[in-house]
């Protein structure tokens, strides 16, 4: 290897790919140092079902955008314009108008002409028929802002950036885990240390090593008593080395750092990521019949609003409960609207009866408390039709928590139900950084050197997130960062 490279990207995820071929494009010679071994690659990013949420002017728009294998379909396609606007509305809505403003906008406003390079480099996409469009009457209708993922999904993206990489010439290493950020006298980041005491020598680094949520002590420290206990959906490498590393050479924290990206996981899920299964052990379909708790009570609106918004909070929700676990039910009615992957996908937790009581024996719960819950919810229906299309209005009057859309009677056997616990994803809070990706010190200045993307990057998200966001900001700001490290590199050349 070089003695002194141009950027070293330290996390070999979807942020650090982006980061790395954005410094390429500029000249740069470009190290990627991945904590985890070859099998492991990809951090996060290997485990997402590879969706990105973008804004759009409708299919007309996406067409140039994704794989032509779908193009059977698209005379029967209901897929709006999501705008900008849209998009910003989204953010700032679910984060209760907390995400950093100019970060939001630059996510936003760059998303579209992001999914562009990242298909120029090599990125292949696809409309997500399996994960958010129903169809109705002969019609494949979109729903809840998200449209368009990577062909393969998380494996896919990992696999279609390695290869994208040799094809440019920036190297990955891997089994290199970075212990310490190398700093001159005057504070600016001159390169990294890895664990075997080896100094490598960089004009700029970026951190792209993820958050903090495969560290268990961390996780109790900031998320609060419990978080200890919370399943990892993901990578076992994230362990906040990143933002504990960049903190230590002065960096600014920022963001929610009580606050995570959390789902419901099937509680027989091992403590971190599948390899194999990935986001299968995802369990999103709750907005189609009820979830109760260890008690057998109901503890969420599951029909507050599409899953895209409010899968990643209900996590935290579940692990409140007793036990840190729940269960979901349904009826017949609703099987067919369950994703294949996610509830019939191999070993998953499942229960089945043709009685609510015998559900509830099966489960270990009280026989009549559980049927009291759904005789409770069941009566208390009103409005619709049903239309898991829309945000429908059939919901529940007189309960509490209340269903606000999709409730409909669970009274048609079999019934079946799914025991989960809560998963968590990735952490919130995080490293400040200006509009090029910096790493802000604090004082709000940009610490020499030194750039972050990804989600060790705070203040984009707070008690939730809009999903498919999470990968399209590493990649908006991957890129950002990959170009202004390379720009700093160059001027460190000239200045030489």
């Amino acid at each position: 290897m070089p003695a002194h490279w141009d950027v070293i990207v330290v996390g070999g995820g979807n942020a650090g790919f982006c980061a790395a071929q954005s410094a390429r494009e500029q000249g740069a010679q470009v190290l990627v140092l991945e904590k985890a071994p070859r099998q492991w690659a990809g951090g996060n990013s290997y485990f997402t079902a590879g969706a990105m949420r973008t804004s759009h002017g409708g299919l007309t728009d996406l067409k140039d955008l994704v794989e032509p294998s779908a193009d059977d379909r698209f005379d029967h396609v209901d897929l709006d314009a999501y705008t900008e606007d849209h998009f910003l509305d989204d953010m700032t809505r679910v984060t209760r108008g907390r995400t950093d403003p100019e970060l939001a906008r630059i996510l936003v406003g760059e998303s579209r002409a992001t999914m562009n390079w990242l298909r120029d480099i090599g990125l292949r996409f696809e409309l997500m028929f399996h994960r958010q469009a129903y169809e109705v009457d002969g019609r494949y209708r979109f729903w809840g802002g998200l449209a368009v993922g990577v062909v393969g999904g998380g494996k896919g993206m990992v696999e279609q950036h390695l290869t994208a990489a040799e094809r440019t010439g920036v190297e990955v290493r891997f089994d290199a885990p970075v212990v310490r950020l190398a700093t001159g006298p005057d504070a600016t980041v001159r390169g990294v240390v890895l664990a075997d005491g080896q100094v490598l020598e960089a004009s700029s680094v970026v951190l792209t090593s993820g958050g903090f949520e495969a560290n268990p002590q961390m996780r109790a420290g900031y998320l609060g008593p419990g978080w200890d206990l919370a399943l990892v959906r993901g990578t076992p490498y994230n362990t906040g080395d990143g933002i504990q590393m960049a903190l230590a050479a002065g960096a600014q924290p920022h963001g929610h750092w009580s606050g995570s990206h959390a789902v419901a996981w099937d509680s027989g899920a091992r403590p971190t990521g599948d390899r194999e299964l990935t986001n299968q052990l995802t369990r999103g379909g709750y907005p189609f019949g009820i979830v109760v708790n260890a008690e057998g009570r109901r503890f969420v609106d599951e029909g507050a609003d599409f899953r895209n918004y409010t899968y990643a909070r209900y996590g935290a929700e579940i692990l409140k409960q007793p036990g840190g676990i729940a269960f979901q039910l349904f009826d017949a009615k609703s099987a067919h609207l369950l994703r294949p992957e996610e509830y019939a996908s191999k070993d998953v937790s499942k229960v089945e009866s043709d009685t609510v009581a015998g559900l509830a024996k099966e489960l270990g719960l009280d026989e009549d408390r559980l049927a009291s819950t759904v005789d409770d919810f069941n009566v208390a229906i009103t409005g619709g039709p049903f239309d898991p299309t829309v945000k429908d209005g059939s919901r529940t009057e007189g309960i509490t928590p209340p269903k606000s859309n999709w409730a409909q009677p669970l009274d048609t056997p079999p019934y079946t139900a799914y025991p989960v616990t809560c998963g968590i994803t990735f952490t919130f809070g995080g490293l400040r950084i200006d509009r090029d990706a910096h790493v802000l010190d604090t004082s709000g200045r940009p610490i020499p050197g030194l750039h972050a993307a990804g989600e060790l990057v705070g203040g984009l998200f707070y008690f939730n997130y809009p999903g498919g966001s999470g990968l399209t900001a590493g990649s908006v700001f991957g890129r950002r960062a990959g170009r202004s490290a390379a720009a700093a590199a160059h001027d460190s050349r000239a200045a030489a």
